[in-house]
């Protein structure tokens, strides 16, 4: 029973800190791998752990596999620990912009209202 209830509660976690949709990462994702000449082919774009959120958020609960399970986890202590640092400021210098280019590859857009 309790790992039914730790897995609800990091389903309900994840999906907090995550507050990009699926298209949106996809859009961002793709962005951020285009270069002047190429652009890769969108399944293929953006770090692993981008895509590998992307392909979370397009899953059921019930299809997760263990490493999905990891790279939630993983996502929801990034995005917790610069929560804790951070008081969601506005993009004020290059710092800030590089943070929340950072963040928006595991789906993650600071400036984004909380759901």
């Amino acid at each position: 029973m309790t790992d039914a209830l730790e897995m609800d509660a990091l389903w309900d976690e994840f999906h907090r800190v995550v507050n990009m949709t699926s298209q949106e990462l996809a859009a961002w994702l793709r962005v951020l791998d285009a270069g002047e000449d190429t652009e890769p082919l969108p399944e293929h774009a953006g770090p692993p752990t981008g895509r590998h959120v992307l392909a979370i958020l397009q899953k059921r609960r019930t299809d997760l596999t263990d490493d999905d399970i990891q790279v939630m986890h993983e996502v929801v202590d990034t995005v917790t620990a610069q929560q804790d640092l951070y008081d969601e400021p506005e993009p004020e210098r290059a710092e800030d912009e590089d943070r929340r280019h950072r963040l928006m590859t595991i789906g993650h857009d600071p400036l984004k209202p909380p759901k």
